[in-house]
């Protein structure tokens, strides 16, 4: 399959593509498992958490993993965090929606879509009225990947958090019309809140704390009512990564 240009003005033809673009499980393991054993992240649970994300998992259920954003660093957090914990069996299913400027380096694009990134045209880049029609499209692509099986990983405030590492930036709505998107095409998702702390000292490289809270199977109706659940529930998680960091 050829990969057309990651570029606005190519949206459409970029959208297609990762509307049938697949992974390769084994090597997506592999190296989320090389991620693992490199950043070492320490992965804690809410009580019983751990059991319902398994459960959940085993029941091949959708999941939507919302994660807080506070450097460069985090994909690979998430995705050693993952192998190491009860997330492990959805890896190779899990779409992870990245900014479009890591798809531009050819070498670097590799490893993204191996990972199951989609690309994300932000407005901060380039404009809020030109990314528009590219975010309805991305959303629509999202929700169908997850009516197809696919789970979903998302950094719903959009941008690292350079200020307070322990309080959470404002949750933007795209969560919310995703998963709404993603109700009318049947599909039922769970939220499941990953919280990320590197410590009280922000840019050292330091270990990860990464929590689960539990999982959320009562979902709003509309997107707004669904991002304000993702802000509450995500600072939770937060606040139990920076306790048990």
């Amino acid at each position: 399959m050829d990969k057309p240009e990651v570029a606005l003005d190519n949206c459409d033809e970029v959208y297609d593509f990762y509307l049938r673009h697949q992974q390769n499980r084994l090597a997506a393991k592999a190296a989320y498992g090389l991620l693992a054993l490199k950043f070492r992240p320490r992965v804690t649970y809410a009580d019983g958490a751990k059991e319902q994300v398994r459960a959940l998992v085993r029941s091949d259920s959708r999941l939507v993993l919302a994660v807080n954003h506070l450097s460069q660093r985090d994909p690979y957090t998430v995705a050693a965090a993952a192998s190491a914990s009860a997330l492990r069996p959805a890896i190779g299913r899990t779409r992870v929606l990245a900014k479009d400027e890591l798809f531009l380096e050819p070498k670097r694009r590799e490893r993204v879509d191996l990972m199951g990134g989609i690309p994300v045209f932000r407005g901060k880049n380039h404009g809020m009225r030109a990314v528009n029609a590219a975010g309805q499209r991305m959303m629509d692509v999202c929700a169908e990947r997850m009516r197809r099986g696919d789970d979903l990983a998302i950094f719903p405030e959009g941008t690292c958090n350079l200020e307070d590492p322990t309080r959470l930036q404002k949750v933007g709505s795209g969560i919310g019309h995703i998963m709404s998107r993603a109700v009318k095409l049947g599909v039922r998702p769970v939220l499941v809140y990953m919280g990320i702390s590197y410590g009280p000292v922000p840019g050292r490289e330091t270990r990860a704390s990464v929590y689960l809270d539990n999982p959320v199977t009562e979902i709003p109706e509309k997107p707004a009512d669904i991002a304000r659940l993702v802000a509450a529930g995500l600072q939770r998680a937060v606040d139990g990564a920076v306790a048990r960091y």
